[in-house]
């Protein structure tokens, strides 16, 4: 029987975090687990992540961090502490709960039924029939990213910041979350990226076959992130460095 453990970067959400959602899917999946990053909280985040430790489920624990150091680490280091303990499948998801837990299940199955993919992308389309509720200006703005993006990275990949994905355990995968990301924000494009340069003049199937884009049945806007004018500048920087070093 497959298993995952999910990873939950946390940065100053004691506000956010909602408790009786993660102990309720816990108690409905015995076979999925949730490792919260911690990630230099300077709110009582941690405690909060104590006292759930403490009063559920064992398939709950905690990563610690000293410092802040971002998302992107916070998420590398549980990806590796998750892959180090060889469960079938990692993944990570966005503390706010914007992607519900639920859609684990939907990631886990399509993994257990096509061994070929490897990687499993939240995608936020709006569909009839579907739930994905997106503030207007974030949506455009996403699209005008995920063309750059899909033209640097020469796949044509529809979300690559979705907070919602899963990976197949392999030798591969964990070497490729060895060395910290350099695109900070951006370090879900960097992923992919690393993917494309390990299978240059290999063997290996390419990132169009291995990646599978998953149109969510729900998602919602969390208030609380907002794109400055000056981020843009920020981006276009990442991005440009992850090309240069991995694509060009």
């Amino acid at each position: 029987m497959s298993n995952c453990t999910i990873i939950i970067p946390c940065y100053n959400e004691e506000a956010r975090l909602d408790r009786a959602a993660f102990r309720a899917f816990i108690e409905a999946n015995d076979d999925v687990s949730l490792l919260f990053v911690d990630d230099g909280s300077r709110d009582n985040t941690r405690a909060v992540l104590q006292e759930l430790m403490e009063s559920s489920s064992c398939r709950f624990a905690m990563l610690a961090l000293p410092e802040n150091g971002g998302k992107a680490e916070a998420v590398r280091k549980g990806l590796l502490a998750a892959a180090g303990k060889k469960p079938t499948y990692v993944g990570f998801w966005d503390a706010d709960l914007a992607t519900p837990l639920h859609t684990v299940r939907e990631f886990k199955r399509l993994l257990d039924d096509r061994p070929e993919i490897e990687m499993v992308f939240g995608a936020r389309v709006h569909l009839l029939g579907r739930s994905v509720r997106r503030r207007l200006s974030r949506h455009y703005a996403g699209r005008i990213f995920a063309t750059v993006a899909a033209f640097a990275l020469g796949v044509g990949v529809y979300d690559t910041q979705c907070g919602a994905k899963m990976f197949r355990v392999s030798d591969g995968l964990i070497e490729r979350l060895r060395e910290p990301f350099i695109g900070g924000w951006i370090f879900d494009v960097e992923m992919i990226a690393r993917e494309i340069h390990a299978r240059r003049n290999s063997t290996l199937p390419s990132v169009d076959e291995i990646i599978y884009e998953y149109p969510l049945t729900e998602w919602r806007d969390v208030a609380g992130s907002k794109i400055k004018l000056a981020d843009w500048f920020f981006i276009a920087g990442k991005l440009g460095q992850i090309y240069f070093k991995y694509l060009r």
